[in-house]
């Protein structure tokens, strides 16, 4: 059975709320969040950050949770081959060029976003 949730904005408008996880098909982490909505019949759209960049607006989105910072993997491959733990950067206009440097998974709703592999995290977009 699939649960789907609902948010009131008033009384007379409903809005479906739905959950995207950005991440990677081969990133653990990234399969523990889907395993774990799935397995509580939470519908959510993935986008492999593989295969398609993050939007501008999604990003904007996900900004108004999360600080670009926070987003920024500073161990990962793409950020120490590039050499950007050296550079000045934009931290969105980084995320945007490269998504491999980009913390997975990344959850968003309509009202939240969070980065990371915490199960008590998830559970609040329940």
């Amino acid at each position: 059975m699939l649960f789907v949730k609902f948010k009131y904005i008033n009384k007379k408008k409903l809005i479906f709320m739905t959950l995207q996880i950005f991440g990677r098909v081969k990133c653990r982490d990234t399969q523990k969040a889907m395993r774990f909505f799935k397995e509580r019949g939470i519908y959510y759209q993935f986008i492999d950050l593989n295969e398609k960049k993050i939007s501008k607006g999604e990003l904007n989105c996900i900004l108004k949770y999360i600080k670009a910072d926070d987003l920024i993997d500073k161990e990962c491959r793409e950020f120490k081959d590039r050499g950007f733990a050296y550079m000045t950067f934009d931290p969105e206009e980084l995320i945007l060029e490269n998504p491999a440097v980009i913390k997975t998974p990344v959850v968003r709703s309509v009202d939240r976003a969070y980065n990371g592999s915490e199960a008590e995290e998830w559970k609040k977009f329940l």
